[in-house]
């Protein structure tokens, strides 16, 4: 029997040799066939031309690509061109058609020579490799746009410098329960060496981790848990409730952590948090969102509802220097000690603070103040006195306003309660009395609910703020919702906005002279303290959280939980080594993963199938199939179905009995084989799950869902599209399942189908327990076009994959025309009437997909429940057979002969693509294909690793550090200083270089009444400013005061913070020199006294005293 994929005549007498070729269809019965032949050369057979294109509104208008059309000559007719019975029997002297074809079915004589080379520049051959050899030729769709090609891949991308990845992207599923939120960076004395000491260290749901810096290119020394496998060596400690917020306290060699049940822990930063936390209290009724630590050395915390307390430094102390056994009893020391600054400025009942969630705080170690933020509201405080200076709103403005807090608020509870509770003696009004007061209380709480959310900060959401920092010229930066960033001095004046970018603004972090600003695109910022943009690149593929500086690296923490270090210097030459020596040991961290992916699709008409329909379709053609991607359509229908459904989807809600049923069968079946669900989507009758085995599904992560209705308005499901995307071996693979518009005519619908779902699907990440709605909400990167314009999310994947009910139908073709070439199985014939196929071809539709040749019948429309190829429709409507059921796709090719690597990651073949015939339960056969993966990805603790051995070895990398990590020289004044009663004193730092910038930071250790020392300044002594910038050649005058405290605040006792009139107090300051592009520098000792009695200025004149 002649192969039904041939070209040449399928009717012709087969060769002895081709006799003996078996074929799918031979087990047919003899009545498939005519009994006779159709035409006699005595009568020819009349020629019929091709039909032209079937024209098409779609709106968009491609070139059309080589496919027939009217002007296609019409071959001549030849006595070699009368038909006879493939199985060269002679034929009866009566002729007889089969019951089931029409007296009148003939077929349409085509030259095949000619189709064979209007179709060759659309065929790609397989691949490549010996995976994909006896692979299917693929019939070509040629993308007509940016958004229809592969997307570009590179082990080391040219668009942004090379980073370093401390923590690769764990997939979402092993991070439930365990997902980082913020970073803190601790060096033990940053000043004496680059990093030395220096830890990472991250808050999350479990708890807190640290990295030692100094470990970060080695490999684990034992496997790690699920996501964590490629990330470098850490530590962590015993599961607590959730962490909410960090900050490093190097003068005590802690790091706080805030949590979510109201506690403030502390860690011993030299030991790392598997040693345990050494202090612990509860410090609010609320979680714990913000920390700071002051100048002073007081712990400030920020709560819900406004509530901000601070803790004293000298009572944490004393709890830190007791023995273990004592903590329990230290921890009331330091509950005790604690200031409620939300209470202290309260008067009557009224506070000048906003009741809103204090998200932000920072310490002002310039000029000695703190601020603390809301949403759309700050509040500045004296960190030395803790009085409240001003509060203010995002735009500057000082805020009157008061908040009640006693009984007689008139929104509070109560009053609210009020409002819809009336007196007992009340009921017996009249109805018209009942109204009018519903229609009062009503207007009550609408007014109620107003005057909360603007006290909330939700007028304008999009003004929030959602991050601040302080920059090294004392200048406070502030970052919103909406992208802008503002700039402030000390005193709470808003001197200028900037807005460089759209996407919200969620960390903000600055060393030496630059900005670090990271968004929720994922993308980052880099300005200089004047705001203008100094470079930018995309970091991370979801929002950029936290960052921290340590060492010479600035960390990014991204919402996924990936963290990236960034060379300080970055942009510069240091990139262009580190991305030329990367991508030259390419070869070392490169791995290549092999794989079959079994792809079904079946309209099931709302029916259930049999078990042995299932059997049949779900056959697992080889052992090495690992994933498994069924797509099913008309899985429940109905008007009032498909109302609930939409009504559903518009709370996130999804599913049906039906659906559940489906799910469940299926599952069984693949059991047997090892296979787990890994993620569905229904939306109304269409349903999409994947299935994979056991021992694939730690490489297999991040399965996001995503639905596209195409019915009514765009609402309804009826049509449309459902789609899973997941990661595989760190490649991004989609499978959208979808049913198009219906019926011969609709061939434009269907194209507008395609692009409204291939343009707007956008997948849904789900959160992550915790975390803020800034990182459960939509993370997508607004990937953009060479003319700005934005690209969909389907156009970034490595693979993507269509499948389903596409309802394109066989043109320009008859019922009996049709019927004939299916009964003598002539696809290839019968394919050049497929409108798939024309439109592919024309550029409307489906654009740079591809799909393998198929040697099936037409999966449509047959009578449920009757086999084999006399199943199809004979009613009254004669519905022409089509192949409505298909599936299509694109991987990481740009051309047919490219071989898989870092650059084309995703190289894809098909090795099978069939109907399954013995399906009887529905009017469509279900149809399944089989692809071979070849996937290449990298090695990232490989890749670290060969990252270290650069920094580490290349000469010009070595040289270029030594530069960057050298500081200036400085000279310091003196290092002894005497103050007297009220007189200030000037400290001078001389920047002795004529090239480089020094930045400087000054911080205090007092001594106490129990003989030890905490960091921070005493609170008797004023210094001004306590960080900045020293110009090449310049000095910076630093002024120091004696200030007298109100009799409150002397709430610790006689300590280094309070004195008797004639006692001398004393204080160590330390001068830390730095330069602006590594944590490396030295420490300078300034010793201060401070006496009541009259001295001589003369006695205490600032000598000039210089040393390295």
């Amino acid at each position: 029997m002649a192969d039904p994929g041939d070209t040449t005549n399928p009717f012709a007498s087969p060769s002895p040799a081709a006799a003996a070729v078996t074929s799918p269809w031979d087990d047919l019965p003899d009545d498939f066939f005519l009994s006779a032949s159709i035409s006699s050369a005595a009568t020819p057979t009349p020629t019929r031309t091709p039909p032209p294109p079937i024209p098409s509104t779609s709106p968009r208008a491609a070139a059309p690509g080589p496919h027939r059309s009217a002007s296609t000559p019409t071959p001549t007719p030849s006595a070699s061109a009368s038909f006879s019975d493939p199985r060269n029997r002679a034929p009866p002297a009566v002729q007889h058609p089969p019951p089931h074809l029409h007296p009148s079915h003939s077929l349409p004589v085509f030259n095949a020579a000619t189709l064979s080379a209007a179709a060759a520049t659309d065929i790609w051959p397989p691949p490549p490799g010996p995976h994909h050899s006896g692979s299917l030729p693929e019939f070509a769709a040629a993308p007509t746009s940016l958004a229809h090609r592969p997307p570009s891949r590179s082990a080391v991308r040219a668009d942004r410098p090379p980073p370093l990845e401390l923590r690769p992207r764990p997939p979402r599923e092993s991070q439930a329960g365990a997902a980082l939120r913020a970073l803190a960076c601790y060096c033990d004395a940053p000043w004496f060496g680059a990093g030395a000491g220096a830890r990472l260290w991250a808050a999350g749901e479990a708890g807190v981790r640290a990295w030692d810096l100094a470990d970060a290119f080695r490999s684990p020394a034992s496997r790690q848990r699920w996501g964590d496998e490629a990330a470098s060596p850490f530590t962590e400690s015993r599961r607590t409730p959730p962490a909410l917020c960090l900050a490093a306290d190097p003068g005590r060699g802690v790091v706080w952590s805030g949590h979510a049940d109201g506690r403030i822990v502390g860690w011993n930063a030299d030991q790392g948090p598997e040693a345990g936390e050494c202090l612990v209290w509860e410090a609010h009724r609320g979680p714990v969102f913000a920390l700071a630590v002051s100048a002073y050395g007081d712990l400030w915390s920020g709560s819900e509802g406004g509530v901000i307390k601070v803790w004293y430094g000298e009572a944490i102390e004393k709890s830190l220097v007791l023995q273990r056994e004592e903590k329990r009893k230290t921890s009331f020391l330091v509950e005790r000690s604690s200031i409620d600054l939300r209470a202290m400025v309260s008067d009557g009942g009224a506070c000048p603070l906003p009741a809103v969630d204090v998200k932000l705080l920072l310490s002002d170690n310039s000029r000695s103040k703190v601020w603390s933020a809301g949403y759309l509201s700050f509040a500045l405080w004296d960190s030395r006195t803790k009085d409240l200076l001003k509060v203010l709103n995002v735009d500057g403005q000082v805020d009157t306003r008061f908040d009640i807090l006693s009984g007689q608020d008139p929104h509070s509870y109560e009053t609210k309660l009020n409002l819809f509770s009336a007196p007992k003696k009340e009921k017996a009004r009249s109805p018209v009395g009942f109204l009018q007061r519903s229609r009062n209380a009503l207007l009550g709480a609408a007014d109620a609910v107003r005057r909360v959310a603007v006290k909330a900060g939700f007028g304008d959401d999009t003004q929030r703020t959602e991050a601040f920092t302080m920059s090294t010229d004392g200048m406070i930066w502030t970052g919103s919702a909406n992208g802008s960033l503002a700039r402030w001095d000390g005193n709470g004046n808003r001197l200028q906005e900037f807005q460089h970018h759209s996407s919200s603004v969620q960390c903000i972090c600055n060393f030496g002279t630059r900005l670090w600003v990271g968004y929720m695109d994922g993308s980052i910022h880099l300005l200089n303290l004047e705001g203008n943009l100094l470079g930018g690149w995309i970091a991370h593929s979801s929002p950029i959280l936290s960052m921290a500086v340590g060492g010479s690296y600035i960390f990014t923490l991204a919402g996924h939980g990936g963290i990236r270090g960034w060379n300080l210097s970055s942009p510069g030459p240091i990139d262009n080594i580190l991305h030329s020596e990367l991508i030259e040991k390419e070869p070392s961290y490169k791995k290549f993963e092999y794989m079959k992916v079994l792809v079904g699709s079946w309209n099931v008409g709302q029916e259930k199938a049999s078990h042995d329909s299932l059997r049949a379709w779900l056959r697992l053609p080889t052992p090495e199939v690992g994933v498994v991607v069924i797509g099913l359509q008309e899985v429940e229908m109905g008007a009032g179905f498909l109302a609930m459904s939409a009504a559903k989807e518009t709370v996130g809600l999804e599913g049906s009995p039906n659906g559940e049923w489906w799910l469940d069968v299926i599952g069984q079946i693949l059991k047997d084989h090892s296979f787990v669900r890994v993620g569905s989507r229904q939306m109304a009758g269409l349903l999409i799950a994947i299935w994979v085995k056991i021992n694939l599904k730690q490489f297999i992560g991040d399965i996001d869902n995503a639905a596209v209705a195409c019915g009514l308005g765009r609402a309804i499901g009826n049509k449309g599209a459902v789609g899973l995307r997941m990661r595989i071996y760190d490649r991004s693979i989609c499978f959208i399942n979808c049913h198009f518009a219906a019926h011969m005519e609709a061939v434009s619908r269907r194209n507008e189908d395609f692009d409204h779902v291939f343009s707007s699907m956008t997948f849904s990440t789900p959160s992550s327990g915790f975390l803020t709605t800034s990182v459960s909400g939509s993370a997508a990167q607004l990937l953009r076009g060479p003319n700005g314009s934005r690209l969909p999310e389907l156009s970034d994947t490595d693979m993507v994959v269509f499948l389903g009910d596409f309802n394109y139908r066989l043109y320009g073709i008859s019922y009996d025309e049709a019927m004939g070439l299916v009964s003598r199985r002539c696809f290839d014939w019968l394919i050049e009437n497929d409108q798939l196929r024309a439109e592919m071809r024309s550029g409307r539709v489906f654009q740079g997909l591809r799909e393998g040749k198929f040697k099936f019948p037409p999966t449509y429309k047959f009578e449920k429940h009757t086999a084999g190829l006399s199943g199809y429709d004979c009613s009254e409507k004669r519905r022409i057979p089509a192949w409505c059921d298909r599936i299509l796709y694109r991987d990481s090719r740009a051309s047919s002969e490219i071989e898989c690597s870092l650059e084309c990651p995703v190289v894809c073949s098909i090795s099978l693509y069939d109907s399954c015939m013995e399906a009887t339960d529905s009017d469509h056969k279900p149809v399944k294909c089989v692809f071979n993966f070849d996937i290449a990805h990298v090695n990232k603790q490989t890749m670290r690793q060969k990252y270290g051995e650069i920094m580490s070895s290349n000469k010009k990398l070595l040289y270029s550090f030594q530069g960057l990590e050298s500081f200036p020289e400085a000279n310091i004044s003196t290092n002894d200083i005497i103050l007297q009663d009220q007189n200030p004193s000037v400290l001078k730092l001389q920047n002795r270089s004529t090239k480089e910038l020094a930045r400087f930071e000054i911080i205090g250790q007092t001594s106490n009444s129990s003989a030890t020392h905490f960091p921070g300044f005493p609170s008797w002594l004023k210094v001004s400013p306590a960080v900045g910038i020293i110009s090449p050649g310049q000095t910076v005058e630093v002024t120091l005061q004696h200030g007298e405290l109100r009799s409150q605040d002397f709430l610790t006792g006689p300590s280094g913070n309070s004195s008797g009139a004639d006692q001398e107090k004393t204080a160590t300051l330390l001068v830390i020199v730095t330069g602006v592009y590594s944590t490396a520098g030295r420490g300078h000792k300034i010793h201060v006294q401070h006496r009541r009695d009259a001295i001589s200025s003369r006695g205490y004149i600032l000598a000039d005293r210089f040393f390295g």
